[in-house]
């Protein structure tokens, strides 16, 4: 069908929920406004789906949230009756519709008898990731849009293991969820009836003792549960989402006792209305934490994103203001931290992205342990630790990502914001207990292993036009690839879509052992890189950047004049 035709079948269908029969309504003469909404289904990816509320095909409602329940509950089935039982564990963030959404899922799950765990509440991302672990769950969904603004919400299924479903499991999923026609008439059971026939079971504090229980096992150092604990002043925002209380209890758990949560940022509020964009990688999203953090003169800022998986943090300068470190920034420093910290088995291993600074493999290399690259996602991170907890290859010691995810432990097996606060203030403290800020301890590491800088620039494009023009910029750096950026010449070019790397000298070629993805990798001379990678979850495409030099100042130059070539060529 045409956008025009699935508009008319929503459009007369009588039994239409009543409020996005106003939205519908009032959609009335906008063609462009209901072209996108209706010209193709919210795509069901490898991680789920995420896009705007609202009536249409191309929108988060309780029909398309339905349909990729029903696609699961069709996937659950085709495994047997053993992973039906099982159940599936949901969960849920701050934003409008996502408690509503839980519970869609609980009507549609509950028709193919298949029980639901449900969190009583707004939880974590890593909190559901843990609770499927922890109940034995066949499969997990948190229902949120992550640091998306206010008007977006999402579906993210998560596999047996608590991580996020990788490609093989996802496609399979996909594939149900494709073959389902009509989403208007997919049947429900009502609430009350799948809670009298145990269908739907409300869950709370015990999944929640449990993980804090697996939270002070992130505990490296004595001295922070000490003196230093005690002292160090901590300034938390949630940025009106989902982690003040997992947060403040793994703070004080072991000792931390000056946590200053922003009261005004702590209350769950769909609008984030407190901040520009309630994304901790936005240095705005930090104003209050600043002004808070000067007035308890406090040694470290923490800010979570809504659903808690991300987490940013600032700190001091000497001229008493504060300033963000960047994800490949803190990932570094947490690192080293973890490798410094403890006897390392000799199988250890450190998990990154390919859009990941290569500053973690080289301090990773100075304690002699093994990095690994994985594609954009902590789907495939997660999916690393299972396969080394079942060959017993290797041992995990730490997973990260630049964009502000981090997994310390894994009895979690995505991204986790909690535990990377824990372990950020335990840091604050060790560092604090030799004269030094965090800034201080980085300088230390840059002055070791090289000034490694990153950038990262995004370009937004919304609507059918917009997924268009990112389709005709990557196809045209494939077919006419830049053979020198920012007077640094291309030594390879990496194509993820044919897991191809082709080395420009003598024209050779050899595979890339990762999964196929619409990724572009060009490798430049001394150590320096950028990359193009279209959002998965989002309109937008994004430039990576990476550069090295023994000088901050040439870093600096170096990662400007390549950041220039590659907008001049867009």
């Amino acid at each position: 069908m045409n956008w025009n035709e699935e508009y008319r079948r929503w459009n007369e269908f009588d039994a239409l929920d009543e409020a996005l029969r106003d939205q519908l309504n009032a959609m009335q003469g906008q063609d462009e406004a209901m072209e996108d909404a209706f010209y193709k289904n919210l795509e069901f990816g490898t991680g789920g789906m995420r896009g705007k509320l609202g009536p249409g095909t191309n929108r988060m409602n309780i029909y398309t949230v339905r349909r990729a329940a029903e696609g699961l509950a069709y996937y659950l089935e085709n495994k047997g009756n053993e992973w039906l039982q099982k159940g599936v564990a949901v969960a849920y963030d701050s934003r409008y519709m996502s408690q509503q959404f839980a519970v869609e899922v609980a009507r549609v799950l509950g028709r193919h008898d298949i029980p639901t765990y449900v969190f009583s509440s707004l939880r974590p991302t890593p909190e559901l990731s843990f609770a499927v672990r922890h109940l034995r769950a066949a499969a997990g969904i948190v229902i949120t849009a992550s640091h998306n603004p206010p008007e977006y919400n999402g579906f993210k299924v998560y596999n047996e293991d608590g991580g996020q479903m990788p490609p093989a499991q996802a496609n399979e999923v996909i594939h149900y969820v494709n073959q389902i026609e009509n989403e208007l008439m997919i049947p429900v059971i009502d609430q009350s009836s799948l809670e009298a026939k145990k269908l739907l079971t409300w869950i709370d504090d015990e999944v929640d003792e449990a993980y804090l229980e697996q939270l002070k096992t992130i505990q490296l150092h004595s001295l922070a549960s000490g003196k230093l604990a005690e002292d160090l002043s901590i300034v938390f925002s949630p940025l009106h989402g989902t982690a003040t209380h997992l947060v403040e209890k793994g703070l004080q758990q072991i000792g931390f006792e000056h946590v200053h949560v922003l009261a005004e940022q702590a209350k769950p509020d769909p609008e984030f209305s407190t901040v520009a964009s309630p994304n901790p990688e936005e240095h705005q999203a930090f104003e209050m934490a600043i002004a808070k953090g000067k007035e308890v003169n406090a040694d470290i800022l923490l800010a979570t994103d809504p659903d808690a998986d991300r987490l940013g943090v600032a700190v001091p300068t000497e001229a008493g203001e504060y300033t963000v470190l960047t994800g490949n920034q803190t990932g570094a420093l947490m690192l080293d931290y973890i490798l410094s910290q403890q006897q390392l088995p000799d199988n250890a291993i450190m998990i990154k992205t390919i859009v990941t600074s290569e500053f973690g493999r080289i301090i990773a290399e100075h304690y002699n342990i093994d990095t690994l690259d994985t594609l954009t996602g902590f789907k495939f991170i997660g999916e690393k630790i299972r396969q080394f907890e079942q060959s017993g290859d290797h041992q995990f010691m730490f997973g990260y990502e630049e964009s502000y995810g981090y997994l310390v432990k894994d009895f979690a097996r995505d991204k986790d914001a909690v535990q990377a606060a824990v372990l950020a203030a335990e840091m604050a403290a060790y560092w604090k207990a030799q004269g030094k800020t965090l800034l201080e301890a980085l300088e230390q590491l840059y002055e070791r292993h090289g000034y490694f800088l990153e950038g990262l620039q995004s370009m937004k494009m919304e609507g059918k036009a917009g997924a268009e023009k990112i389709e005709h910029i990557m196809n045209d750096f494939r077919t006419n690839p830049l053979t020198e950026a920012g007077g640094l010449q291309v030594i390879a070019v990496e194509d993820y879509s044919t897991s191809t790397r082709q080395y420009v000298h003598d024209d050779s070629t050899e595979q890339i052992d990762l999964p196929q993805a619409n990724v572009l990798k060009f490798i430049l001379e001394d150590d320096c890189w950028f990359c193009l990678r279209p959002s998965g979850t989002e309109p937008k495409i994004k430039f990576y950047y990476g550069v090295k030099s023994g000088e901050r100042h040439m870093s600096e130059a170096r990662l400007q004049s390549v950041k220039a070539s590659v907008k001049e060529r867009i």
